[in-house]
């Protein structure tokens, strides 16, 4: 249904993004000129640089602004109007504005990183326009849900316009992926905090797009994103996002979420295949239970291994501190003088052959990397007891479920896309998509002639370990 969207509007889309792109006028930068530029002769040429260029303080209040009225909307026409036509257009709009106007900066994914540093390094100031950036779609997602990825992310919608035929992964590899987000968090959040640099924004797959300039490699990786999207929806945003996880711990407690259908569910099951993201629990009343006493003696068996994966992956952390501390300039230039002092034929670099000009002492530089390789080892024990107890509690949650009568989405991976409410014949503002003819009536009766299987056959079991 998205595709054909797309299809019908696809010079309106094209003008709309050519002219959020093209349309506005470049912030001037320009000063007062209180001196003659000084003339120099050298042969020397600048690279042109892809990072854009410092924005005017009112200019960033604009982007706040532009923000909050786009997660309002988002959460008005998801939760409100339940309309995936208006989310859509308004998921355009942030494509052209956010991403190719803006060209993905500043972003609430990238935030993460200043977020950190200003934490942690009291030279680092962080302006309240980012500030605002990174904790308006966190309060957006604790009282509506995850609006920001449905319409106000640009890496969102540049992947949600590909999505042609979404297949459903097993749980156990979307279970297994799903580990990869918290692992990306807290390495960015440890390289930011130890100033050993922004990963985020260094290995984002889609800022190459954006800004139409880019590195080959990452450009190569964007594209396979796309391409890997048009089958597996979404798959930096369920697999990848670092921003994502924390958007979900939101998510969870959201008073107002869009759900399937405003009245009781009828279990019609119409809206089995709606989500191409596998947000949607089905019902699971008839299984087979799982006998009481095995449930709990395995449950116990997870609670007894969670320090211990704790503790393992904590060194594993510790482990790993050494090569992440090497992505610190001062580690890497501590690292390559004593290479060039064992080695009197090693070539120099120009780092070198400025420290050295510098006439700054190697004990210095030793001092000072030794105390980043601690403050890392320190860190990669963090890390590690973090993604520990992730893996735990993750386990325990596979282990558990409770009875559940109607389709539900599942809120924390829940894009709130609104793609399920127009399956929902209960829904007064969906009907008319039923009527003979449409496709949606198709759909609807050839989901409703497929035989069900009985529950005993299904293959899933309701394992339910405590009362």
């Amino acid at each position: 249904m998205i595709l054909s969207l797309f299809k019908k509007n696809a010079i309106f889309a094209a003008v709309l993004l050519l002219g959020v792109y093209l349309g506005w006028p470049e912030s001037s930068q320009a000063g007062e000129m209180r001196f003659p530029a000084p003339e120099f002769v050298s042969e020397y040429t600048f690279p042109e640089t892809t990072i854009p260029e410092p924005t005017q303080e009112w200019q960033q209040w604009v982007d706040v602004l532009v923000l909050a009225t786009t997660l309002s909307l988002g959460a008005l026409f998801a939760i409100k109007l339940r309309t995936r036509k208006g989310l859509f257009w308004l998921m355009l709009f942030s494509l052209g504005y956010f991403g190719f106007y803006k060209q993905g900066c500043v972003c609430p994914i990238g935030s993460i990183q200043n977020v950190t540093m200003s934490i942690f390094n009291v030279h680092y100031a962080i302006p309240v326009t980012v500030m605002i950036f990174f904790l308006l779609p966190l309060a957006y997602s604790l009282f509506f849900g995850r609006v920001f990825c449905a319409s106000v992310c640009a890496l969102g919608a540049i992947q949600d316009l590909v999505v042609l035929k979404p297949i459903q992964l097993p749980k156990k590899v979307t279970t297994g992926l799903s580990m990869i987000p918290y692992i990306y968090l807290g390495t960015a959040v440890l390289l930011s905090a130890t100033n050993a640099g922004m990963a985020i924004c260094k290995y984002d797959p889609f800022i190459g797009f954006f800004r139409l300039n880019g590195h080959a490699p990452y450009l190569y990786l964007g594209a396979g994103f796309l391409l890997v999207g048009m089958f597996v929806a979404r798959p930096y945003c369920r697999f990848f996002c670092p921003y994502g996880v924390l958007l979900g711990w939101m998510s969870r407690f959201a008073r107002w979420h869009l759900s399937i259908t405003p009245t009781v569910c009828i279990d019609c099951r119409l809206c089995e295949e709606s989500c191409p993201f596998d947000a949607i629990d089905k019902p699971n009343e008839g299984l087979t239970k799982e006998d009481r006493h095995s449930g709990a003696h395995r449950l116990g068996y997870l609670f007894v291994m969670v320090p211990v994966l704790i503790l393992l992956c904590g060194w594993i952390g510790y482990r790993m501190a050494e090569p992440l501390s090497r992505q610190h300039r001062t580690v890497a230039l501590a690292e390559q003088i004593v290479l060039e002092k064992q080695d009197s034929n090693m070539p120099t670099t120009i780092e070198s052959d400025t420290f050295r000009a510098k006439g700054q002492t190697e004990e210095d530089l030793f001092s000072k990397a030794a105390q980043i390789r601690s403050r890392m080892s320190t860190g990669g024990w963090l890390l590690g007891g973090f993604i520990g107890l992730v893996f735990g509690v993750k386990l325990i949650n596979v282990s558990l479920s409770r009875t559940q009568v109607g389709y539900e989405v599942r809120k924390s991976d829940c894009y709130s896309c609104g793609r399920c409410c127009s399956y929902c014949p209960s829904d007064d503002m969906h009907r008319p998509n039923f009527v003979p003819g449409t496709p949606e009536f198709e759909a609807s009766q050839a989901i409703l002639l497929q035989p069900q299987a009985p529950a005993e056959k299904s293959g899933e079991k309701e394992k339910v370990t405590m009362s």
